[in-house]
């Protein structure tokens, strides 16, 4: 179904997605990796990434410095610099207020990616309330917003006007976010939404046309917490090299999904079965496969991928960071990154070209703060 939104709002994003070259080969991706290749990550390390990158370093806090929103979720890398936004930022949203009320966070912020920098708001509004992911569009750095509470994907510039709340009923609690600017069957570009109300996953297609909405995959589990304690399809990290969307579920220890040529899978593509994680069924099932289950996962919610295409996933349950081999399915390598209470680790997002200048960007909730691993 076509969503009917004005037409300059469809025009100026259909256009800046569509005409900017987002839809080539090797185009950007949410998880702000850069493209290297496993003969330079063998070359490089021997495995664990975390035998060369440890050190933990703090970049600022990520309380919004008017109206004291804090307990940052989504997290992504600004490539390009347009509207308030420089190539490399760090992208953040709230999603509790002051208070410390979960779920009730409305404003998103910038940092600079070094050492003392402190928060810029980009935006606030109603229609961000308890955004739990978020994902920057290429080219042109857009914002789309996972917001949970609010029930909605907005669409934001990088000067953060709200273009869009970008409501529909397919919606049912956002919980995740990615983008996808390699173009398929059912757009020339996408974003990814997931749901941890229903454990559905939501492609929203970029047509010449407007904004296409369907369901592609149904049955991820979801343990219907309240904001705070959710879990559920999450951490969406997509791979435009393989055309690979990996899909983080925490619940029962942890799943790890991958799905192949997701820009061809079919509206009510895929079924997990009830009965087993193993389980597909649906007219696209040969697409999806599961990766990885069980510890040391813990309760994940994010992920992001390595400059190799190896998976660093964030464990809630202990604030642990997990590196995961998703073609051997092997554990590579784990960090402890906040000896504090758990539920401290939210959103990842990466960079880097080599295991040398690899960095991996997360939010800390214990402290609300953004901290980098590096070497």
């Amino acid at each position: 179904m076509i969503s009917s939104h004005k037409a300059s709002l469809t025009v100026f994003l259909i256009a800046s997605v569509l005409c900017g070259g987002a839809v080539s080969a090797g185009a950007a991706q949410l998880t702000s990796r850069v493209l290297g290749s496993p003969q330079s990550a063998a070359a490089s390390m021997d495995g664990n990434i975390f035998k060369i990158i440890s050190d933990i370093r703090t970049i600022g806090s990520t309380v919004d410095p008017m109206n004291g929103d804090q307990n940052p979720y989504g997290l992504d890398i600004a490539r390009t610099s347009a509207g308030d936004l420089k190539a490399g930022d760090l992208v953040v949203c709230n999603f509790n207020d002051k208070a410390n009320v979960q779920g009730t966070g409305t404003t998103i912020e910038v940092l600079h990616p070094t050492p003392g920098s402190n928060p810029h708001r980009l935006a606030q509004s109603p229609v961000l309330n308890g955004c739990a992911a978020l994902a920057l569009g290429n080219p042109g750095d857009n914002p789309w917003v996972a917001a949970y509470s609010a029930n909605d994907n907005p669409v934001l510039s990088p000067k953060g006007q709200i273009f869009t709340p970008l409501a529909n009923p397919i919606f049912e609690g956002p919980f995740g976010q990615a983008f996808s600017g390699t173009p398929g069957p059912f757009g020339g570009a996408a974003f990814y939404e997931s749901n941890a109300q229903n454990g559905t996953l939501v492609r929203i297609g970029i047509t010449p046309q407007g904004f296409t909405f369907h369901n592609i995959v149904l049955g991820f589990d979801v343990n219907h917490g309240v904001p705070g304690s959710i879990l559920g399809p999450s951490g969406l990290t997509y791979d435009a090299a393989r055309d690979t969307l990996y899909v983080i579920d925490g619940n029962d220890v942890g799943q790890v999904y991958a799905i192949s040529n997701v820009t061809k899978v079919r509206p009510f593509g895929i079924q997990i079965c009830k009965t087993s994680d193993h389980c597909f069924t649906g007219p696209d099932a040969s697409h999806i496969r599961l990766v990885y289950s069980g510890a040391p996962l813990n309760a994940p919610i994010s992920a992001a991928l390595l400059f190799n295409g190896d998976l660093v996933i964030g464990n809630t349950g202990d604030n642990r960071l997990v590196q995961l081999n998703p073609t051997s399915g092997q554990i590579e390598g784990l960090l402890n990154v906040d000896n504090g209470i758990a539920g401290a680790l939210f959103g990842i997002a990466t960079s880097g070209t080599n295991a040398y200048d690899q960095r991996i960007y997360f939010n800390d909730d214990n402290d609300n703060t953004v901290k980098v691993v590096e070497r």
